[in-house]
């Protein structure tokens, strides 16, 4: 127990000199300018996660038995739980509109952009085992695309959609060629500096993308050629209906429409894992040397993870554009592939079950904990818990990296474990 508490001391120690001035000090605007401010009882809470959370895990690897039990050792969700949580998930997100609230049905929307840019990541992280880490270069890629051909040609949403997707695969060959002969922490940074570049050239190139001011007006999709608009007139969903118009229709339609690009992704995915494609990125996931041995062409392998999995984030990026009406560079940042990577290996590499779950808990969680410590200071008059859900964006990313050390230690695989070959000889 001795050197367990030491141990525990000496984490809290680290941890205090690390929080007491990220987290304990914050600069606020004051009468006279800039007034630095103390926040010790946050700095003082994450000190004591860290002493208790390593004191657990010492007490929980030396518990008795720890070996009888290690071989009974599950996942979170048991593989074969699946075919049970799929449909219930789905028939979840279907029936999600008749709650009638606008707060869940934009948080199921971006809940499920989440999912869709992390289907579309791991297919070449979890399938292809390719790390990339400027994903969010497709994402944005795709967004631009649907923009600046509405703006320019006047063209619509469904016409654009395809294109943003085709364009994306484009720039994700353009990334898998010069990455080829590259594998590990090289080959993640490259895809890093590729999603910086990108982000580099929206914000300089004023002439095309008008730079960090963004493109705005941007065009919204339609239902068999019928606007979603207020007015209520001809050519309307709600004149052609008949009904009174409201923006929860908008809402509601864009929703239902990124539930339907999320399940052609997973439809997609599906489908080549059982194809002599999917099988070859699963086998130069585990060894790159073998698939060559094997007369795999590793080239096309790795070009075809690249260009799908890119194609699936621009679709994503097309419908952000179109849902948010205006895009500009702050909104693809390092972070966006940052947060769709975390939702990627939490949720196990190669799981499409466990994407979601992880989705649905880091960015539908958070939201949710949010709301709830909002609702709990104004009920109780607490000025802790209102500032605690107004700074609960702040410490997103420190939560998210909690999360991935307390599963790498738990669950190396992450929640659903997908790393069991599609086809078996």
């Amino acid at each position: 127990m001795k050197p367990a508490l030491r141990d525990a001391f000496l984490s809290a120690a680290i941890a205090l000199g690390l929080f007491a001035p990220l987290v304990g000090l914050v600069l606020d605007n004051g009468d006279q300018g800039l007034v630095l401010r103390g926040r010790p009882v946050a700095a003082a809470v994450l000190v004591a996660l860290v002493f208790f959370g390593r004191l657990g895990m010492h007490l929980w690897a030396d518990r008795p038995g720890k070996e009888a039990r290690a071989v009974k050792r599950g996942l979170i969700v048991p593989a074969g739980a699946n075919r049970f949580l799929a449909p219930m998930l789905l028939a979840a997100a279907v029936l999600l509109p008749l709650t009638g609230s606008r707060y869940y049905v934009d948080l199921g929307t971006l809940v499920l952009t989440y999912v869709m840019l992390g289907w579309g990541l791991n297919i070449v992280v979890g399938l292809a085992g390719l790390l990339d880490l400027g994903y969010v270069a497709f994402y944005a890629v795709g967004a631009y695309s649907y923009a600046l051909l509405a703006e320019t040609f006047g063209l619509g949403f469904w016409t654009c959609l395809p294109l943003a997707g085709i364009l994306a695969a484009f720039w994700g060959v353009l990334l898998g060629f010069p990455v080829l002969r590259l594998r590990g922490d090289y080959l993640a940074i490259v895809t890093l500096a590729f999603g910086e570049i990108i982000r580099v050239v929206l914000i300089n190139w004023v002439a095309l993308t008008h730079g960090p001011n963004g493109i705005t007006d941007i065009p919204r999709p339609t239902l068999f050629g019928l606007r979603f608009s207020m007015d209520g007139g001809e050519g309307t969903v709600a004149g052609f209906f008949d009904i009174e118009p409201e923006t929860i229709h908008r809402v509601v339609f864009l929703y239902y429409l990124i539930l339907a690009l999320a399940l052609l992704t997973n439809w997609v995915t599906i489908r080549l894992r059982g194809l002599p494609l999917g099988r070859a990125w699963e086998a130069l996931r585990e060894d790159e040397i073998a698939c060559r041995s094997l007369g795999i062409d590793v080239t096309n392998t790795k070009l075809t993870a690249f260009a799908i999995g890119a194609m699936f984030g621009g679709f994503a990026g097309a419908f952000f554009a179109t849902r948010q009406a205006f895009i500009s560079p702050e909104s693809f940042t390092f972070i966006e592939s940052a947060t769709v990577l975390a939702i990627v290996v939490l949720g196990g590499l190669g799981s499409q079950i466990g994407v979601a779950l992880a989705a649905l808990v880091m960015v539908g969680g958070l939201e949710m904990l949010r709301d709830l410590l909002s609702t709990i200071g104004e009920q109780m008059g607490s000025e802790l818990f209102s500032g605690l859900a107004g700074d609960l964006p702040t410490y997103r990313m420190l939560i998210f990296g909690l999360a991935l050390v307390v599963m790498m230690v738990l669950r190396p695989r992450g929640l659903v474990s997908g790393r069991t070959p599609t086809a078996v000889l």
